[in-house]
């Protein structure tokens, strides 16, 4: 099991064209694991809430992973939390598919599909990025529809919005950027205790 890695395709829905990343971890991960590799992998800062939705392997029923939180109704449904789940344990056959969604304000959607499985290739460092396509949409930007609004206004110099916008994205954003190569994975465990402020890991 330490030698194979887990192919994924995360796809951020509702937008066109698509914003999507191909990564590879490996099999040991949890569910926080694989969080932290998404938001590297997309570009997310981490500054929010998650959640993985996923049928379990019998039934209709769903199961939810994530950051544990209060219910505030009898029928919310329990969150387990994400380092105490192995990600195998529900991605366990090809083409699994799970929603895995960030920001529950913005609400950014992704599908994550388990494409393939590999072995670990000598001199590789796990996990990667092996291909993707597009820039993904600036933290806080208003969902999908503040994300069309703010390609809208950054398309046109002439728009009324148009310095205001490109002094809120810091100078510059350019929506059909993406280079695999130039991702940078975090230590889910140095991000788990900037999380949670637990000096014991």
């Amino acid at each position: 099991m330490a030698d194979r890695v887990y192919q994924f395709k995360i796809t951020l829905q509702e937008i066109s064209p698509k914003i999507w990343r191909g990564i590879q971890v490996p099999e040991k991960y949890s569910f926080w694991d694989l969080h932290v590799a998404i938001q590297d992998a997309m570009g997310w800062q981490d500054c929010h809430l998650h959640e993985f939705k996923i049928k379990r392997k019998h039934g209709q029923k769903y199961v939810h992973i994530g950051i544990p939180r209060d219910r505030m109704y009898e029928d919310e449904p329990e969150v387990l939390p994400g380092w105490d789940v192995r990600m195998w344990t529900h991605f366990n056959d090809l083409g699994v598919e799970a929603t895995y969604e960030y920001d529950f304000g913005d609400n950014w959607v992704h599908k994550v599909l388990l494409e393939a499985y590999t072995l670990k290739e000598k001199g590789v460092k796990y996990p990667r990025c092996i291909e993707g396509e597009r820039a993904c949409p600036p933290e806080d930007c208003g969902g999908v529809f503040g994300y069309s609004e703010l390609l809208e206004v950054i398309s046109d110099t002439n728009h009324s919005d148009y310095n205001d916008m490109i002094n809120w994205l810091g100078g510059e954003y350019d929506p059909e950027h993406f280079d695999p190569s130039a991702v940078s994975f975090d230590s889910p465990k140095k991000r788990w205790r900037m999380a949670f402020s637990d000096p014991s890991l």
